[in-house]
C-alpha cells in the first residue's frame, strides 16, 4: 500500500466540519435554482474561489440562503457525511450548523435541526458513518440574538444535537460578549467548544476555557505566542481541533511546511486533523492527511497518535469511546502492516 492510500484508508473522526461549508458546488447552484436563487457566477466551479475569510464568509451565508426546506437540509447534510464516508473513511463526525444564519430568514428552528438530523441518520444507515450536530453562535450577530438562538434550539432540542460552539470572524467580536449564551447551553444539558485564537490572541483561548466553560478549542493557531496558555492547555489535557487547508487559504500559511499545526504538537498539544468548509476549500477529510502528514514529515506513530487524539475528544460516552478507539488502534495497526517499505517512517 502506498502512502496516499494508507492515509485516506484509516479510520478517521472530524470534530470540526460545518454543515454549510460542506454542500457541494453542484449541490448550491442545484439549490438556488429550486429557490430562484441569483449566483455571482454561472460557472460552477468558480463559485468557491476567495481569497479571505471575509470573502470565504460572503459565499458561505450565501449558500446557507439557499437552504429553506427540511428536505434541503437533509439533502445537503446527508451528502456531506457520504463525502466523509467515501474519499477519507470517515467514521464518526460532530459537525457545526449556523442557526440563525437560517432563522434570520425566517426558516424554523425545528425545520433547520429535524432536516439536518434527518440526513445525518440517513446516511448512518447507508455508509455506517455516525454523526452528531454542533449549533454556533455566529459571532457577527448581536449577543442577545444568539442567547435567543440558544433558547429556541433547546426547545426543539433531539438526540442529535450534542452541543454548542461558535464561529465566524473572531478578531471583531471576542469571546466574552458570549458568556450568556453558553451559560443557557449548558444549564440546557450541551456540551461546549469554541473557535479561538485563528485570528486572534491566546487570552481568547483561556477566556473560552473560564468564562464560557468550552471542552476543546477549535483551530487555536495563536497559542503559540504564549508558552503559559500551552502549559495551562497542556495541564488541562485540552484537545484542538486543527484545519490545515482552510487556515492555509485564508490566514497566510500556503506552505504546510511551516503551518502553526505542526508547532502546537511538537509542543505536546493534543490536536486531531479536521476539513473545516471541505468543498469550500477544495478538500475533503482524507485529503486533509495526504496533504499534512508529509509536510510535516509525520510518521506512523504520530498519524495513529492524531487519530486517536480525535477519538478522546469527541463528545461519545466513555464505553462507546473505549470501543472506538480500540477498533480504530488495531486497524490502524493492519493497515500499516500494509505500507509499502519507506512510504511512511515509523
Amino acid at each position: 500500500m502506498l502512502r496516499d492510500e494508507f492515509l485516506r484508508s484509516i479510520p478517521k473522526v472530524e470534530l470540526h466540519c460545518h454543515i454549510e461549508g460542506s454542500v457541494r458546488a453542484a449541490t448550491f447552484a442545484d439549490q438556488a435554482k429550486k429557490h430562484g436563487i441569483a449566483l455571482p457566477t454561472d460557472d460552477v466551479e468558480k463559485l468557491y474561489d476567495y481569497e479571505t475569510i471575509y470573502e470565504f464568509l460572503v459565499i458561505f451565508g450565501m449558500v446557507s440562503s439557499t437552504l429553506l426546506d427540511q428536505d434541503d437540509f437533509a439533502r445537503v447534510a446527508y451528502e456531506a457525511m457520504e463525502d466523509g464516508h467515501r474519499l477519507g473513511n470517515l467514521r464518526y463526525r460532530e459537525m457545526f450548523f449556523n442557526p440563525t444564519l437560517h432563522t434570520k430568514r425566517g426558516v424554523p428552528m425545528k425545520t433547520v435541526v429535524d432536516g439536518l438530523a434527518e440526513g445525518i441518520n440517513a446516511a448512518e444507515a447507508d455508509f455506517g458513518v455516525k454523526g452528531r450536530l454542533i449549533a454556533d453562535v455566529y459571532r457577527q450577530d448581536d449577543p442577545a440574538d444568539c442567547l435567543q438562538m440558544v433558547e429556541e434550539l433547546l426547545e426543539v432540542l433531539r438526540p442529535e444535537v450534542i452541543g454548542l460552539g461558535m464561529d465566524a470572524a473572531e478578531a471583531p467580536d471576542p469571546p466574552e460578549k458570549f458568556v450568556d449564551s453558553f451559560r443557557a447551553a449548558k444549564a440546557g444539558g450541551l456540551r461546549l467548544t469554541s473557535h479561538a485564537s485563528e485570528d486572534a490572541p491566546p487570552v481568547n483561548i483561556t477566556t473560552c476555557l473560564d468564562l464560557l466553560g468550552c471542552e476543546r478549542i477549535d483551530h487555536g493557531y495563536h497559542i503559540l505566542s504564549d508558552p503559559a496558555v500551552i502549559q495551562r492547555c497542556l495541564d488541562d489535557d485540552i484537545h484542538f481541533t486543527v484545519c490545515p487547508t482552510s487556515t492555509a487559504v485564508v490566514y497566510g500559511w500556503p506552505d504546510l511546511t511551516s503551518h502553526p499545526i505542526i508547532g502546537m504538537v511538537d509542543a505536546g498539544l493534543k490536536c486531531m486533523l479536521n476539513s473545516d468548509d471541505p468543498t469550500m476549500f477544495h478538500t475533503d477529510i482524507g485529503k486533509e492527511y495526504v496533504d499534512m502528514v508529509p509536510a510535516a514529515g509525520w510518521g506512523v506513530a504520530k498519524v495513529k497518535e492524531l487519530v486517536l487524539n480525535g477519538v478522546e475528544a469527541t463528545w461519545l460516552d466513555d464505553t462507546d469511546k473505549a470501543a472506538m478507539a480500540a477498533e480504530f488502534s488495531a486497524e490502524l495497526d493492519r493497515l500499516a502492516a500494509e505500507l509499502e517499505p519507506g512510504e511512511l517512517p515509523a
